[in-house]
């Protein structure tokens, strides 16, 4: 299967998911580790791709959404950004609130 409809498709079924080097228990980068700790701080339920472990992903991933740095991340199929940008909503209130929506959804639909 083409490496970029493996990543749509991590993408599209998993409501957060983070593209990370490392794993968020043993981050191998800073920026992924602080991304990964702001998704906690929002107890939120997210996915993650080792991006180092994986490196058809680590290749292609930043072809899929023009986006060419470590880490990634997506909420409901849209990249929202990278450490930068995840720690800004954070500070903002706004991670929170896409994570509060994701539940909300999530348990709509059980």
């Amino acid at each position: 299967m083409d490496i970029l409809k493996v990543i749509d498709e991590q993408v599209k079924s998993n409501p957060i998911i983070l593209y990370m080097k490392g794993t968020p228990q043993l981050p191998q980068c800073g920026f992924s580790s602080r991304t990964a700790q702001a998704l906690k701080a929002c107890d939120a339920d997210f996915a993650f791709v080792n991006v180092l472990a994986n490196p058809d992903i680590f290749e292609n991933l930043p072809r899929y959404a023009n986006w060419p740095t470590f880490p990634q991340v997506y909420v409901n199929g849209e990249l929202i950004g990278g450490c930068d940008i995840t720690l800004e909503l954070y500070e903002r209130g706004e991670l929170q609130k896409m994570v509060d929506e994701v539940k909300a959804k999530k348990s709509a639909a059980s």
